[in-house]
């Protein structure tokens, strides 16, 4: 068995609980919060030891792997620290708030020969990997351009949950903290990114981050990319969209979570393969939650000793873009990235 612990145990450490405890060969057996009273309810619904502090957890339990839960500013001196002590990291998105910072948690892993994951769970949605499959196989012939769009609602009440929330420091805006899943797809699907120009705002909510934001991407083939991210929609979540145009295909992905084929139109696939693709993603539009597929997937990776799907390298692009949106936004130039 492949032993878990969570460190922070806010609202996303429940989702991480839950996978843990659903994945073959896995065992949860502690969490570790600074507050006692938010780990109450794991110890009682998972009957796993509770700690304050990370050294009394990793000094007292033979645990493999620490899944960080945290604010995100704390993600690095917790990876760095977990990684030193020889265990394998499972981290939030998005992997640190500096470049910096998620460099010394790429070093500490390799340094220490221990896997790191970041969570970016959206690719395993049925729809994604549907799409994925249909980009590897170039079936859309040379690419025009992609857009992402995140037109979500996060209310005052949300961001006065917590006093980490919508700061620069621990948090960011929904480039940061919502739009980032989006980033993320877009770099799996389209690759690398050549050059970025970008505005951002904060418009509605009381916070030191962005509110909205919209980018143009260049990306190293030629393609270009929109991205339009905001948390500002009135009154609720409208929509969360992927879309991919080229020479011999249209694709959008929609829905309030980008679950669902709301355009497929791909030149040498039959209607027969198509339909069965709307079909599959329409009966079954969220498939294995994305959290149990990063835990299962790292539970594979130390047994096959190979890197895990989602890798920090993967998750240092994201960030890597986030961070050239607000560099451009800031100096009002477009930023290259090498």
């Amino acid at each position: 068995m492949v032993k878990f612990a969570i460190v922070g145990c806010g609202h996303i450490a429940k989702k991480h609980a839950e996978a843990i405890t659903k994945t073959e060969g896995a065992d949860f057996v502690a969490v570790c919060d600074t507050d006692p009273s938010k780990m109450e309810e794991f110890i009682d619904q998972y009957h796993v030891k509770g700690y304050t502090q990370l050294s009394e957890l990793l000094e007292k339990e033979a645990v493999d792997v620490i899944n960080i839960c945290t604010p995100s500013g704390f993600h690095a001196s917790i990876a760095v620290e977990a990684a030193n002590a020889k265990k394998h990291v499972v981290v939030e998105k998005p992997i640190a708030m500096t470049l910096e910072d998620t460099d010394a948690i790429i070093n500490a892993c390799k340094e220490n020969n221990v896997k790191l994951s970041v969570v970016h769970p959206n690719r395993f949605r049925p729809v994604m990997m549907e799409l994925k499959k249909v980009m590897d196989e170039q079936k859309l012939g040379k690419l025009s351009h992609a857009n992402a769009t995140v037109r979500w609602n996060r209310n005052d009440a949300y961001y006065q949950q917590a006093a980490w929330r919508g700061t620069k420091q621990f948090d960011g805006g929904v480039l940061m903290n919502q739009a980032i899943h989006n980033l993320d797809l877009i770099l799996w699907l389209m690759g690398d990114v050549e050059e970025v120009y970008s505005m951002e705002a904060t418009r509605l909510r009381n916070i030191e981050s962005e509110d909205v934001s919209t980018g143009v991407i260049r990306f190293k083939n030629g393609a270009l990319g929109i991205v339009e991210a905001a948390t500002t929609i009135y009154p609720s979540n409208l929509e969360e969209t992927i879309s991919v145009f080229g020479e011999t295909g249209t694709i959008k992905i929609g829905g309030k979570t980008a679950s669902l084929v709301e355009h497929w139109n791909v030149q040498d696939q039959s209607d027969e393969a198509t339909n069965n693709i709307i079909e599959k993603v329409k009966n079954d539009p969220i498939g294995k939650p994305g959290h149990q597929c990063i835990i299962e997937d790292m539970v594979e990776a130390i047994k096959e000793d190979r890197e895990p799907i989602v890798t920090g390298l993967d998750g240092r692009k994201a960030l890597e873009l986030v961070m050239a949106f607000y560099e451009s936004a800031s100096s009002n130039k477009p930023v290259k990235i090498n």
